[in-house]
């Protein structure tokens, strides 16, 4: 029998959660067609795994990767991780359907400029991203802010009636071209004073598609147990899955609440689909949001339109030169960005551990001098936190990036390396996988991330991108409810 590609020797870590076992591994057609000892096997491309790990290729189940994926398609930054397959559209923000009026509002700014927002259709979206032959595959939501932008003339108010009835039909489109759900951000002022009636109204659309609610809590702060309640109460209205983006306690006010958060969770849990993504860094990032300017931990400016020139800056420092105060100087340097050090170590792991919890970047690709997630959260998993710190085994590592984020998204045959499911697969060597990227140099590739296949061709390898760009859109398939059994 000849394949297209012959992978031997690997310690398959297969998404399950299960441990490695050795075995070789057999690709056509873009699938896995084999998986086993094939000593008599041949193929076209035969590489000698020698022992490495293969898994499943890593789903970032938390981007917003929108408009670069189709301006920048070669992904380095994700691809260099191993990470095949981005889910867009979080935290209410996506490129599509959007009609912009002018500028786009904060925190749209953060997918680009105006002219990154040519999508007024999520069919548009999806014929771009097809289009575009990017190197990942791409599965997209549909923002709640995006969604009020379109039709609100004042996003600082609920919207009336009729508004809601238009951003329901625009949500319906859309789910009927395969968006996988519709995502809140509404911690954000765009966002804040949307009612939690108006949200819940558009959810009852994603009841007859079984698609999934996701949320930038409306506080991530000290109110963040009332808003979990509200996206749980959300989620069960709508009958939809609840996942809560990039869970953390926020503020050091918040440090050591995460047990708290947790057991809600897993309370949540009991009756209803729910699950969270986090990132593995005890620093958010985002725009600079005037709420949370304090002295109580530090703030380092990622970008800003007046000022470009303090990008990688800390905000007490420019205050400082400025001679001004840190809300001042925070207010002349607006439209802005900025990583936020408030979150604690010992939190970011409780929930990093726990069952219930996927990982995702929340990489911001836009951003001149970004947090270093962009480039580095996968492997600062495998790592970091599961070889170094011993937080979990490597197959729990693995499948909190692959068959769990599969899962959880409806993505059919991927997450797993399973014969016949597609050939989405990262190699890397379990000993020296390791982030470099740091908050200081923040837009350097992983080492140890010795092969990465996307829809079975070979894309990256021993640190270079090839240019060959296999990447799919992927639409939601089926009831994601089934996801959480």
């Amino acid at each position: 029998m000849q394949y297209d590609t012959l992978i031997r020797n690997a310690v398959i870590i297969d998404g399950s959660n299960t441990p490695g076992y050795r075995a070789d591994v057999a690709i056509r057609n873009g699938r896995i067609e084999r998986i086993g000892d094939l000593p008599d096997a041949g193929a076209t491309e035969e590489i000698d795994a020698a022992g490495r790990v293969l898994a499943p290729g890593f789903i970032d189940v938390h981007t917003h990767d929108d408009t670069v994926v189709i301006r920048q398609p070669d992904m380095l930054p994700k691809l260099s991780q191993g990470v095949t397959t981005v889910i867009v559209g979080n935290c209410g923000i996506s490129a599509s359907p959007v009609s912009l009026k002018g500028n786009p509002p904060d925190p749209m700014n953060l997918l680009g400029t105006a002219a990154a927002f040519v999508y007024p259709r999520f069919s548009d979206y999806r014929a771009a991203v097809e289009a575009a032959s990017t190197a990942l595959n791409v599965a997209a939501l549909v923002g709640h802010t995006a969604l009020r932008s379109n039709h609100l003339d004042d996003l600082f108010r609920t919207a009336t009636p009729d508004e809601i009835a238009a951003m329901r039909e625009q949500l319906r489109d859309s789910l009927k071209v395969g968006a996988l759900g519709l995502s809140t951000g509404l911690a954000y002022a765009s966002a804040l004073n949307a009612s939690t009636d108006e949200v819940m109204q558009l959810t009852e659309e994603l009841t007859a598609f079984g698609a999934v609610y996701t949320t930038h809590l409306r506080s991530e702060f000290a109110p963040v147990l009332e808003a979990m309640d509200e996206a749980f109460q959300i989620g069960r209205h709508a009958q939809a899955p609840v996942i809560i983006s990039h869970l953390k306690c926020a503020g050091v006010g918040n440090w050591g609440r995460s047990p708290q958060l947790l057991s809600a969770l897993e309370e949540a849990a009991k009756t209803h689909p729910v699950g969270c993504d986090c990132y593995p860094y005890a620093a958010s990032s985002s725009t600079l949001d005037l709420k949370q300017v304090t002295n109580a931990h530090r703030i380092t400016i990622t970008w800003s339109t007046p000022h470009p020139e303090v990008s990688g800056r800390d905000l007490i420092d420019i205050a400082g030169e400025w001679k001004l105060s840190l809300e001042d100087a925070a207010k002349r340097l607006q439209p802005a960005g900025a990583v936020y050090y408030g979150m604690d170590e010992a939190d970011v792991r409780r929930i990093l551990a726990h069952p219930l919890s996927m990982v995702g970047s929340d990489g911001l690709p836009e951003d001149p001098f970004p947090h270093p997630r962009l480039w580095g959260a996968f492997p600062r998993v495998l790592g970091h936190f599961s070889r170094d710190v011993g937080l979990f085994p490597l197959h729990t590592a693995v499948h909190k990036m692959t068959g769990l984020s599969a899962a959880r998204f409806g993505l059919k045959e991927r997450g797993e390396i399973q014969e016949g499911y597609w050939a989405d697969l990262v190699l890397f060597d379990p000993e020296t996988v390791r982030d470099v990227a740091d908050f200081n140099d923040p837009q350097r590739a992983a080492q140890g991330i010795d092969g990465v296949w996307v829809n079975g061709v070979l894309s990256y390898r021993t640190g270079q991108a090839n240019g060959r760009r296999a990447g799919r859109f992927l639409a939601r398939e089926g009831d994601l409810r089934e996801g959480f059994h």
